[in-house]
């Protein structure tokens, strides 16, 4: 697997602990996700950090707010050069067209705006994800969140000119933990993923870079 397909998750309860499995797997891994864990325990600093190492972001907050609120932080996220960012779909249409519009006023950094269906921790029909799959990118949005399961399917509804990122990436004979739609990288690349998230299988491996490069070598 091309390593810039995947995204490791820094879902860690310190700065110290980031930039340490930064300094370790960079540049095998060349985007890292920052979700509201580690961005509310040591804020921008850690995404700086990652960009003078050479990497790139995924900010995961899931921004979902007045219109508003949320634009202003889609705009302040921009000016930070994250790579891209998540919303949750179910924010509404004004919400979302507000935060495409507020992306646009950055220019040049122009981070990907991806919207959130369902969680992988939450059972879900494949029309509601359809429904907010589609209610995204017709806002304008450049693509979604969503498990394996239902990446094939989107991608027929709906056409392949939109970003995929499919997280509960597990290797092979691996618990689920505490999402219910998981899948190995083989099959969420097979299926039509254009990005995967992979935390626990490296973050609480005893050896990260191994269990990082068989991953990669799925």
């Amino acid at each position: 697997m091309n390593e810039r397909k995947l995204i490791l998750a820094l879902d860690v309860d310190s700065p110290e602990k980031a930039r340490n499995f930064v300094n370790l797997l960079y540049p095998k891994v060349r985007v890292f996700k920052i979700g509201s864990q580690l961005f509310t325990g040591c804020g921008p600093k850690i995404i700086e950090f990652i960009h003078k190492k050479g990497g790139e972001v995924f900010l995961d907050l899931k921004f979902h707010d007045i219109p508003n609120t949320v634009a202003n932080a889609v705009a302040q996220a921009a000016r930070l050069k994250v790579k891209m960012l998540t919303l949750h779909i179910s924010g509404g249409k004004e919400m979302l067209e507000a935060a495409v519009k507020a992306a646009k006023t950055i220019k040049h950094n122009h981070p990907l705006l991806i919207g959130v269906t369902v969680l992988t921790s939450q059972e879900s029909g494949r029309d509601e994800v359809l429904r907010l799959a589609r209610i995204g990118l017709e806002c304008g949005l450049d693509g979604v969140v969503c498990s394996v399961q239902e990446v094939r399917f989107l991608r027929g509804e709906l056409g392949k000119d939109f970003v995929i990122v499919t997280p509960g990436i597990r290797p092979k004979k691996t618990g689920v933990d505490d999402q219910k739609r998981i899948a190995t990288a083989s099959q969420a690349i097979a299926a039509g993923s254009d990005f995967l998230v992979v935390g626990r299988p490296i973050l609480e491996a005893k050896d990260p870079v191994e269990a990082l490069t068989g991953i990669l070598n799925e």
